[in-house]
């Protein structure tokens, strides 16, 4: 047995943001997958991840039916089985390990499932970003859907607010092209939820509440509308504002090691670092106007260029 591939997804702008309504946009990254499997003889990691598969079934039986229902008892059948989640998404990475499993869960299992065939409205959008959520938060504690969303769907998501998120098209990418997204592998593995547990003590207070919707969620906006129209000049100018709102108030979320990388990139202009999911680790995501310059300036870091434009 192998199921379907889910891909891992990138959350190119709107990270902590969209937990406080800003706009957001997600994009599938094909580099990485994963996919259910059987085997009669399971490696190491293929056992942990069919021991979490087994918790997960407990918990799938708690969501409530009016929401989405499982054939249980088939899964039950299955993860006896040992079936398993064989991925390459790397996990505390920020792009998504946990999403793709949720998305071939929901996508073998569920009854009356929203496909990718059908007409996306946004209630069925929204339907789903919602069914994701629970099925997320028994590995988060609280998600937002979004990232099984992506995975399950496989298209870029536009988050213009909680209630309203809609498919979009990206511009098309230019292989030739000097301008560039890319990740660096900050070597570290990051827990999303004590990073989400930093966040929300912050947001009790109210320096970081004013400062989150005049500056972060402000740029995050204007980034993304930059990047959809392909305002080119526009959106590196506003990626540097959000790179440095981010090294200024999100300190704990960058590893310590890469603090003065980070400042270096706004003071040459050679790159912008943000965030790449909640942080404190996994990747980091750049933006950066000519991508050989960049290179050369983070020689020393292993650089994956996702995109080019």
């Amino acid at each position: 047995m192998k199921g379907p591939l889910f891909y891992s997804k990138i959350l190119l702008f709107g990270e902590y943001g969209i937990i406080k309504d800003s706009k957001g946009l997600s994009i599938p990254y094909n580099f990485y997958n994963g996919a259910l499997k059987k085997d009669d003889k399971l490696s190491k990691s293929a056992k942990a991840s069919n021991e979490s598969l087994k918790s997960f079934v407990g918990y799938l039986q708690s969501i409530d039916e009016d929401l989405v229902k499982f054939d249980i008892d088939l899964l039950q059948h299955d993860v006896d089985q040992g079936m398993y989640f064989d991925s390459s998404i790397p996990q505390g990475y920020g792009v998504g390990s946990s999403g793709a499993l949720v998305a071939a869960i929901y996508d073998k299992y569920a009854f009356d499932k929203i496909t990718v065939l059908e007409n996306l409205t946004r209630e069925k959008l929204l339907k789903l970003k919602a069914i994701f959520s629970e099925m997320e938060s028994f590995f988060h504690g609280k998600s937002s859907g979004l990232d099984p969303l992506n995975s399950y769907l496989s298209i870029p998501i536009l988050i213009n607010s909680k209630d309203n998120i809609e498919a979009t098209g990206i511009p098309s990418q230019k292989t030739e092209g000097k301008n560039a997204v890319f990740l660096l592998d900050s070597g570290i593995i990051g827990e999303t939820g004590p990073m989400v547990g930093i966040f929300m003590e912050n947001m009790k207070q109210e320096g970081f509440r004013k400062m989150l919707k005049d500056q972060f969620i402000r740029y995050t906006d204007a980034c993304v509308d930059d990047f959809l129209n392909g305002n080119i000049k526009s959106l590196f100018k506003n990626t540097k504002q959000l790179s440095k709102v981010v090294l200024n108030h999100f300190k704990p979320m960058i590893p310590q090691q890469f603090h003065e990388l980070w400042k270096k990139g706004i003071e040459t202009n050679e790159y912008y670092l943000k965030l790449c999911g909640s942080g404190g680790g996994g990747y980091i995501l750049g933006f950066t106007e000519d991508i050989e310059k960049a290179k050369k300036a983070l020689k020393d870091y292993k650089l994956e260029v996702v995109y080019n434009f």
